[in-house]
């Protein structure tokens, strides 16, 4: 991949990590795109789009976000006309249920039937499986909410929708005081998502003078009580929680039942809205980064429009609906400025590419595909059926965009 040089400045930081929380959910099969624009590449070939994503598993309410955004992002991409540069664009949606097997296979089988554009990806495990095959075959792949950082700078032909789990430490740095000598704890699970959060929060807060442990719990466990438990015995002065999935209500019942929550900081990504009732009145006690949540964007035109099409087809607006949407709005981008054929055209047309998204302003950055994006931190008010974030700060793109690595070609 070309490698540029990077100016990119960034002020001191500090930390976090990123919770995500539960459901169960299912959707469709298959479904035909909608698109529309003009210019780009000429002819009329259908560019065949495989969404590989879970449908189901423990990161299935995340996948239906995310599926919901795409779709109703692909129709406002392309003004509802079914074509995009005077193409038609056809999705096939697989489901992974968060198994890198599975999705590999789903993967190569598209790959083999002409499909020149892969999205979706749910999960960080799936994504580092999936980016190789982008790079093997000259297929693009636009990765989902799968937040390892990983992803960013892997090859010519992976890109992101969704933000990555530095931008999500950058933001929680905004909300800490000075690290030093303090004895940071992050709680995450033993997976590739919570070890990539541990890494990045080592990488940001012992630079800065703290001394960083964590606490990993399996992916599968249910009784999360003694990994509360370790981290109280630690005497943490911070706590960061990296945690995704159906698991969520039992570990924050455990933390605060073992007076986690009261005995120091504890910070924490916002997840959708199924979590908010989950922190009872212990959500006073949290302080929240957050990736999205409806409103967050200020209300501008970008996400009313996803929040009418998401609701329009009777879905819910969420955490992640914003990663499909802008997914959508990259792959059109990508044939009407590039190609419906041509691989590499699509690339140059996605690097560099500054645009109105659900967020606001955002850019993805040629020499990673880093997609840069502000962030937001929040509070959250009310308790149960009635808790709902409330903004309290929105951080621009350019003051929480990680590091710029350059690409593995």
């Amino acid at each position: 991949m070309r490698r540029r040089a990077v100016g990119t400045v960034h002020r001191r930081i500090l930390t976090t990590a990123v919770l995500g929380t539960a459901g169960l959910l299912l959707v469709g099969c298959t479904a035909a795109g909608q698109a529309g624009g003009e210019s780009g590449s000429g002819g009329d070939e259908t560019v065949k789009v495989g969404l590989v994503y879970s449908r189901t598993g423990l990161l299935a309410a995340y996948g239906k976000q995310y599926r919901d955004g795409f779709m109703a992002g692909l129709d406002h991409a392309t003004k509802g006309t079914g074509k995009a540069g005077g193409h038609r664009i056809e999705v096939t949606e697989q489901d992974d249920a968060g198994d890198p097997g599975k999705a590999v296979s789903a993967a190569k089988n598209l790959i083999g039937k002409g499909y020149k554009v892969l999205a979706g990806t749910t999960d960080s495990g799936v994504a580092l499986q999936m980016a190789p095959l982008a790079a093997q075959n000259k297929v693009l792949y636009v990765d989902g909410p799968a937040a390892t950082d990983a992803v960013t700078g892997v090859n010519t032909y992976t890109f992101r929708s969704g933000r990555q789990s530095y931008q999500d430490i950058l933001t929680a740095g905004t909300m800490l005081g000075d690290p030093k000598g303090k004895k940071v704890t992050v709680l995450a699970q033993d997976s590739t998502f919570g070890q990539a959060n541990v890494a990045a929060v080592k990488a940001v807060l012992e630079a800065e003078g703290a001394t960083v442990g964590s606490v990993l719990a399996p992916p599968s466990a249910t009784d999360l009580t003694p990994f509360a438990r370790q981290v109280k015995a630690g005497g943490p002065d911070l706590v960061f929680v990296a945690w995704a999935g159906a698991t969520a209500p039992a570990l924050w019942t455990a933390l605060d039942q073992q007076g986690v929550l009261s005995a120091g900081k504890v910070v924490t990504g916002l997840a959708g809205t199924a979590s908010y009732p989950v922190f009872g009145a212990a959500g006073a006690k949290v302080s929240f980064l957050a990736h999205y949540f409806p409103g967050a964007g200020g209300g501008n035109a970008v996400e009313k429009a996803m929040i009418a099409g998401v609701e329009k087809e009777g879905g819910t607006p969420d955490l992640f609906s914003t990663d499909g949407f802008t997914a959508a709005q990259m792959i059109v981008r990508a044939v009407e400025e590039g190609s419906a054929t041509d691989t590499d055209a699509m690339v140059k047309a996605l690097e560099g590419w500054s645009f109105d998204g659900v967020k606001g302003e955002q850019r993805i950055r040629a020499e990673d595909h880093a997609l840069l994006q502000p962030m937001f931190t929040a509070r959250l008010k009310g308790v149960g059926a009635s808790a709902e974030p409330e903004l309290v700060s929105t951080q621009p793109m350019d003051a929480v965009a990680p590091a710029a690595k350059p690409s593995a070609g």
